[in-house]
């Protein structure tokens, strides 16, 4: 089997690494996507992409985040031990590069940019966020994340591994409006500069995520929102799940059945997400901005409970990057 990746992002590029292990080409297309000023890598990330790149020592250079403090709901500060690299977005490509193969013809796509051949975007929500490069007041911060709800949203504080540089992320009001209501996030801060254009981080799915020859990944098909952290750790899974799939396909499976199976545990990651996010957003604080988004998450998670009462049971399971049949399974 052939296969055309079209995208260059985390879950492209990682899809590419697996199936290439596996035997499968894949030709490379790149897509522009927007960049990210940094990535932070959980262990539980960092751990799985060490596995899909085989390379067991990535970025054990690079500096580490070992607390998450969280002021939410109007309590104060909570510290608790968190597990995380920070890395730029050019150290991450670099790590996932990979030549792309000369193909005669593609059998199919794995498409991670749009356009996608079939379905729209679902948005379940309208949240949005805007980005500010700060600067550090205190030292010790160079090595935590700080998350704090308001009134009108929250923020989100990481260091950008660079001594006292840091970015502040501001989910529903402006990060000036944000930092302006405030209590403890505003006062690490010794500068804040103008902040970015805003952008979308509400959870959203493509409303068809496979067709006959072709299978959707990524965060431009599935994304999630950043209160969960870790959209990286999600990209990956959907890479390692969209690679089995593919390989169990070329090994003489069933297609439209484990193409179900891969759109029914999309969607039922989709649910799982949201179903968290209520838990977060319920508790983040009260008034109208809080409600509205606890509608958009409940309407989601209703939408995606229909769609999976449409779809059979999961036939398959992953062992070792590879899909099961569930009855094989030891």
């Amino acid at each position: 089997m052939n296969l055309t990746i079209r995208g260059s992002g985390v879950a492209a590029m990682s899809c590419a690494h697996l199936l290439g292990r596996a035997g499968i080409a894949a030709d490379l297309v790149p897509v522009h996507r927007p960049s990210v000023p940094a990535v932070m890598l959980s262990d539980p990330a960092l751990a799985l992409l060490r596995d899909v790149l085989a390379l067991p020592d990535l970025f054990a250079d690079k500096p580490r985040i070992d607390r998450r403090i969280v002021a939410w709901g109007g309590a104060e500060a909570l510290s608790l031990p968190h597990g995380a690299v920070v890395v730029s977005e050019a150290d991450l490509d670099a790590a996932l590069a990979l030549p792309s193969a000369a193909i005669a013809r593609a059998d199919m796509t794995l498409h991670t940019a749009a356009p996608f051949p079939a379905g729209t975007l679902r948005r379940f929500g309208a949240r949005t966020a805007g980005t500010a490069a700060v600067t550090l007041r205190f030292p010790e911060d160079r090595s935590a994340c700080w998350i704090e709800a308001v009134r009108e949203g929250w923020l989100f504080l990481i260091p950008a591994g660079e001594g006292d540089a840091a970015w502040l992320l501001g989910i529903g009001a402006s990060i000036e409006r944000l930092v302006a209501l405030s209590r403890h996030v505003a006062a690490r801060l010794d500068q804040v500069n103008i902040a970015s254009a805003q952008f979308e981080v509400c959870p959203r799915i493509l409303t068809s995520l496979q067709g006959e020859d072709w299978l959707a990944c990524g965060t431009a098909a599935i994304a999630f929102d950043p209160i969960c952290g870790d959209g990286t750790a999600q990209a990956l899974r959907e890479a390692v799940l969209a690679a089995a799939v593919i390989t169990a396909w070329r090994d003489g499976g069933d297609p439209a059945a484990l193409r179900t199976h891969y759109e029914s545990m999309l969607i039922a990651t989709m649910r799982r997400h949201l179903r968290l996010c209520a838990d977060f957003y319920r508790s983040g604080g009260t008034g109208p901005w809080w409600d509205a988004q606890m509608a958009s998450l409940a309407d989601g998670f209703d939408w995606c409970t229909a769609r999976l009462a449409t779809l059979p049971e999961p036939r398959y399971q992953l062992q070792d990057f590879r899909l099961v049949e569930r009855e094989t399974v030891i």
